[in-house]
């Protein structure tokens, strides 16, 4: 399709008024519009027919890039075929299909999916899993759950909860009761411009034991902790930091949950950063890169142990009263499907891996621009942090978030950090076209 075409196929710009948007400056928006109407591969093109590179697969999600040919005949095909199956004392084919798929890439040990429609529902789903596990075994005190300061887990009451972001916290109420926070591991005058994990900062995992020994062990079911923190600014979890983890869980009797939405298929080089860390929790949140970002659709994958646990009582009986409606929808699980087919045929996994070195060394160039701090790197997430200006939080990064938008290049921003999480499809000329474009918005804006 030519450009001009392309352009002429355009549809008129619609009445902004009424979609209230997500985390979205809404009034600004609609004065100032950003529309994608259609996404190819690596690019995304706007209304008007303008060509964005995407530099981070939509929203941490397009892992397979755009509009992957095999994933969008899969939907078609089973939209025609299965629209959907009630998931209550129901099924389908496809969705086992991709449970027995899901499984099989995951750790050793995790061996059971259950199906959401979203991070959040996946967090939400995996904290009652945790409660009630401890409940059937007859260690029903054990209600406690334990988060981190600027950790995302989705927007759902648990989720922010345990998610320690506060803007995403102080307009809810008291949100659910006893809930503690481990301490964050973002620590700028140890760590500026590691590579990889930062060797300073393990200690911080011992924390756990103050919070453990402060409510009595006998009372905390799981902690929950991302991978690597995404969603607060690319985090990254000191060397050794994860292990320490698993060792106080597993000394005290703790579930441990990974949230993997962000860090799950590929984004680190690995299935799962549970696989990239060596690091096997007991339930790990899943959504996002499951279906390239093309259906909503997530999961909990859980251990032998807890699944077993559950399976009491009478056979007929209902073992955990949770799910949806649309839990493993038939077109979601398709997607799934066809996303795994594409990641395992086409080695993105291992792509990921061998593009890590050129992506940190491109990054890492950006050292010394105007009003750069700091610069983070693990598989293909990244990010750049800058110094805020006085009295006027975030707008250093917005500023070159738009910058960016209006040459060409699609980054995304949290608080004053640029985050970087391109499809793993991505080449190193690309690579180079995203880190220029941000150093001369960079200039600009000096």
């Amino acid at each position: 399709m030519s450009d001009n075409v392309a352009r002429q196929l355009e549809p008129a710009l619609p009445d902004l008024e009424s979609y209230w948007m997500p985390f979205t400056g809404n009034r600004y928006f609609k004065k100032h519009p950003r529309l994608i109407s259609r996404a190819s591969g690596m690019h995304c093109y706007t209304h008007d027919g303008r060509e964005l590179l995407d530099a981070v697969a939509g929203l941490w999600c397009c892992n397979a890039g755009h509009c992957h040919p095999k994933i969008v005949e899969a939907i078609q095909q089973q939209a025609a075929v299965l629209d959907y199956a009630m998931a209550f004392q129901l099924g389908h084919p496809t969705v086992f299909e991709l449970a027995n798929r899901l499984t099989s890439i995951a750790p050793e040990g995790i061996d059971y999916a259950f199906f959401v429609n979203s991070g959040s529902e996946a967090v939400d789903t995996a904290l009652k899993m945790a409660l009630a596990y401890h409940r059937i075994r007859g260690e029903g005190g054990r209600t406690r759950l334990i988060g981190r300061e600027k950790g995302y887990h989705g927007v759902g009451f648990g989720g922010i909860s345990v998610g320690g972001i506060s803007p995403n916290r102080k307009m809810f109420g008291a949100m659910l009761p006893g809930v503690d926070h481990l301490p964050h591991t973002h620590d700028i005058e140890h760590n500026a411009y590691s590579r990889g994990q930062p060797a300073w900062g393990a200690h911080l995992a011992d924390e756990l034991e103050d919070i453990v020994a402060l409510h009595d062990p006998s009372t905390v079911a799981a902690v929950i902790i991302e991978p690597i923190a995404g969603s607060a600014g690319v985090i990254l979890p000191p060397q050794g930091y994860r292990e320490r983890n698993r060792e106080i869980c597993d000394r005290h009797g703790i579930l441990l949950i990974f949230d993997e939405v962000i860090c799950g298929f590929g984004r680190t080089g690995a299935e799962f950063g549970a696989t990239r860390f060596g690091v096997t929790p007991d339930l790990m949140t899943t959504a996002k890169g499951l279906t390239s970002g093309t259906v909503p659709m997530g999961a909990v994958l859980a251990s032998g142990d807890i699944y077993d646990t559950f399976m009491t009582g009478p056979e007929g009986a209902i073992e955990f009263f949770h799910g949806y409606t649309y839990s493993g929808h038939p077109l979601a699980a398709a997607a799934g499907l066809a996303t795994l087919d594409v990641y395992l045929g086409e080695g993105l996994f291992d792509r990921a891996r061998e593009l890590e070195a050129p992506f940190a060394n491109a990054l890492h160039s950006l050292k010394g621009e105007p009003h750069v701090i700091d610069i983070r790197n693990f598989g293909l997430i990244g990010a750049v942090e800058l110094t805020p200006i006085d009295g006027q939080p975030t707008a250093r990064a917005l500023s070159i978030f738009r910058d960016c938008f209006d040459n060409g290049v699609i980054i995304r921003t949290t608080g004053d950090t640029l985050a970087f999480s391109p499809p793993l499809i991505i080449d190193e000329r690309q690579i180079e076209t995203v880190v220029e474009a941000v150093r001369a918005a960079l200039k600009r804006a000096a």
